[in-house]
């Protein structure tokens, strides 16, 4: 009788977007020096030739962890507010997702990182086309509210700015932020009444 030998199940193969993903919880944590290729590896419990499997060097890893926070915190937020028929829930829509996300822990940390390493070549080109998108696409939502198009520019940069300065807020100090849904509820019905009054 011939023993059968079993195999023993392969470790799951880390996709590129699991190293994408891995570097940018690096980014929220760290900045942009906690993207490692040794200490990501050794979290994700793979080796150093998985990494280069996916990427020619850090800087390739980089590039692509910016095109994912690219894709999750603009695109998708974008695509959710399409989804609203009316122009003004559109706005508020985008407003409030944006402000209701900073009141998750954690989840402005990677908004935060970008700034905080704009200066970085990779980090500023990223930031450029990302703000110059957001800025573009919530002027148009003012234009769609009968604004011409100056004054929805005007209008996009104080929003997109409160937006900022709120993550900021919450980040640093939160205490001195609405602090529950239904404040942060009357807190954006303030500031959508601030960029879309007279």
């Amino acid at each position: 009788m011939v023993e059968r030998r079993t195999r023993k199940p392969t470790a799951t193969r880390l996709t590129a977007g699991d190293w994408t993903a891995a570097a940018l919880e690096a980014m929220a944590r760290g900045g942009l020096a906690a993207v490692a290729v040794e200490p990501l590896a050794a979290r994700l419990g793979a080796t150093k030739g998985s990494f280069y499997w996916h990427f020619a060097n850090r800087d390739a890893l980089i590039e692509a962890a910016l095109q994912r926070w690219e894709t999750d915190h603009t695109d998708a937020v974008i695509a959710l507010v399409e989804a609203e028929p009316d122009p003004l829930a559109r706005l508020r829509t985008l407003i409030g997702t944006v402000i209701e996300s900073t009141a998750i822990p954690g989840a402005d940390a990677i908004e935060l990182a970008m700034l905080a390493t704009a200066g970085h070549p990779h980090v500023a080109a990223a930031l450029a086309r990302v703000t110059a998108r957001r800025l573009a696409y919530t002027a148009r939502l003012f234009e769609d509210l009968g604004l011409p198009p100056q004054e929805a520019g005007h209008r996009a940069l104080v929003a997109v700015s409160a937006y900022l300065g709120h993550a900021q807020l919450a980040h640093a100090t939160p205490g001195l932020v609405p602090g529950t849904p239904e404040q942060r509820r009357t807190y954006v019905d303030r500031l959508i009444g601030l960029v879309t009054g007279p």
